[in-house]
């Protein structure tokens, strides 16, 4: 069976995606806050081409649980 890119990136975000939310329903126990606690990623490129102009804001909240639903997306596509 031959792997493809699309399947890889497919996986890791719906792992990314599982994580985040395990992350969000477990934010209300206190003894779990350190693998609850996030990071806010920004990234805002533009440009002015005169032909088209373009404006993208992307912002990534990562915390140690979405990393590990990151993490076993890759391994569960390894497994395919």
């Amino acid at each position: 069976m031959k792997k493809n890119t699309f399947v890889l990136i497919l996986m890791l975000l719906i792992g990314l995606v599982a994580g985040t939310l395990v992350g969000q329903l477990l934010s209300p126990v206190p003894g779990l806050s350190f693998l609850t606690r996030s990071v806010e990623l920004s990234w805002l490129p533009k440009a002015d081409l005169l032909v088209i102009r373009y404006d993208l804001n992307l912002y990534i909240r990562l915390n140690l649980i979405s990393l590990l639903g990151l993490a076993a997306g890759f391994w569960i596509y390894r497994k395919l």
